[in-house]
């Protein structure tokens, strides 16, 4: 593990091995000639620390306030019942002036890395000078997460005035609707309102499920990014990769220009023929854009990352694993679109800004260190192939010699699949369940574990404080120095409600 990479003359140069890079991290067909027959691409020839997780507000009056909000919004469709369709959310735009329209916006959608990868085009955005607005979901911990500007939640106080400017055209769109605009729909209302307001450069969208009929698609994203695409919410968007790509497929618009992150090939394939249909440039991780190379380092990984305007040696990124690696790719190519490196500039971004932005990302509750002594970290893994990233990048990170798994899941996964990516790395798990109505009963998610683990590694412990005293206790019995961890997932809701009992906000 090494903080600097080597300075070593006779160390190849990175880009003599490209290809063999890109060739042993994909398994896609690289031309896919029919469907890019018609298709342009791009390839040049020739920010602001991120704050914390927000605490509930110190103020009383405000805390009071906030939690009014919230009861509310509490009241509507939450986010996991759908109706496919735009037209609420249009129509609440329509009578706030089309708020979404005042501003440029660059569009991600994905099965996973969304949100960390948000947070890395942010950080780049501020680094050069660019004020943000940022909308991700879901939260970790405080609703106000999910609105940002300037790289930071916006302030309790903000949030609830936001949210009593647009009440009464909420309140007018409600009584001319079949439905009543869901919670998800107002939030996205009031960022594209907080943007607008206050005002920002740039807005950077995360879709909040599919993309063709997500509350967010009301804009037109100049630059639209796809994160990798692999199954989730298979009863909503599909039960193929092909099917998903679809949907989420929906927020390229038209002569946008379209960053795409690796794919199964079926998904690459609608990707790409959406983007001929609509005259899209199109930069694919791989070809036009990637990882060159990355070592494990202190806190992180150091990188080379080949943009849409060259090379971008020794980058320093404080976030754990391949996958983050690749969201930073993505990341760049989707800021050197935007300032339009590889179209109407043949020049990289400058090479300073870049480190310095990087250097500053973090991502709460994406391997995420909250304690030592024992080594407690929380990821969001919520399905199979975020599992997957995860148990490989712990692995890679950390040096466990026994790790203890915390998992607490919503209903409605694939369970099974994400216990089978973390059976290979968990000495034992806890099962365990967290307040949402969403959760899955510890009793029932025990019965899987059981089948996967085996009766002996497997411990039930309904209540989360209960199973986290439980796991710290299991990787306490090696000895201080031993080196037992303990790895909390399953949920970005599992996470939140850890990160409080573990004393981060």
């Amino acid at each position: 593990m090494s903080e600097l990479p080597p300075n070593d003359s006779e160390q190849p140069d990175p880009l003599d091995s490209f290809d063999e890079i890109i060739a042993a991290e994909t398994d896609r067909d690289p031309d896919l000639a029919v469907i890019e027959a018609g298709s342009r691409t791009l390839r040049t020839q020739g920010g602001p620390p991120q704050a914390d997780v927000p605490a509930r507000p110190e103020d009383p009056e405000v805390d009071r306030a906030l939690r009014e909000v919230e009861a509310e919004l509490a009241t509507r469709w939450g986010e996991t019942k759908l109706e496919p369709s735009v037209s609420r959310i249009a129509a609440l735009m329509d009578v706030l002036g089309e708020p979404q329209r005042s501003y440029p916006s660059i569009h991600i959608t994905g099965t996973n890395g969304k949100t960390s990868t948000a947070r890395m085009v942010e950080a780049l955005l501020g680094a050069f000078e660019l004020r943000t607005g940022r909308y991700t979901s879901p939260h970790v911990q405080s609703i106000t997460e999910r609105i940002s500007l300037d790289g930071a939640p916006i302030s309790a106080e903000r949030f609830v005035e936001t949210y009593r400017d647009i009440k009464p055209y909420v309140e007018m769109v409600d009584s001319q609707q079949e439905y009543r605009l869901s919670f998800f729909e107002v939030l996205t209302g009031m960022a594209y309102a907080a943007f607008a307001d206050a005002p920002v450069d740039v807005a950077v969208v995360e879709v909040g499920m599919g993309g063709s009929w997500d509350a967010t698609n009301v804009i037109d994203g100049d630059v639209a990014v796809v994160t990798p695409i692999d199954l989730d919410h298979t009863d909503r968007l599909g039960e193929t990769t092909a099917e998903i790509a679809a949907e989420k497929a929906g927020i390229v618009k038209q002569d946008a220009t379209v960053i795409l992150a690796q794919q199964p090939v079926d998904a690459a394939q609608v990707l790409l023929k959406r983007s001929v249909d609509v005259n899209a440039t199109v930069a694919r991780e791989g070809l036009e854009f990637g990882v060159l190379a990355r070592q494990v380092a202190v806190g992180g990984q150091l990188l080379t990352l080949r943009g849409l305007g060259g090379e971008y040696p020794e980058v320093y990124l404080p976030l754990h694993g391949a996958h983050q690696a690749h969201n930073a790719a993505v990341a760049l190519a989707a800021v050197e679109a935007f300032f339009g490196v590889g179209a109407q500039r043949p020049e990289p971004l400058d090479l300073d800004t870049v480190r310095k932005a990087f250097a500053a990302v973090s991502s709460p509750g994406r391997l995420e260190v909250v304690r030592r002594s024992p080594t407690v970290v929380l990821d969001a893994a919520h399905n199979p192939a975020g599992a997957r990233a995860t148990a490989e990048a712990i692995g890679e990170a950390f040096q466990f010699s026994r790790l203890i798994g915390v998992v607490g899941v919503s209903a409605d996964k694939n369970v099974r699949g994400l216990l089978e990516a973390f059976e290979p790395v968990f000495a034992e798990v806890v099962v365990t369940q967290n307040t949402s109505h969403r959760a899955m009963d510890a009793d029932a998610l025990a019965g899987i574990a059981v089948e996967v683990f085996g009766e002996e590694r497997v411990q039930v412990e309904p209540r989360l404080p209960d199973a986290l005293e439980a796991a710290i206790t299991l990787a306490e019995e090696e000895g201080e120095f031993a080196g037992g961890g303990v790895l909390v997932t399953g949920s970005v809701i599992t996470v939140g409600e850890a990160r409080l009992l573990l004393g981060r906000g």
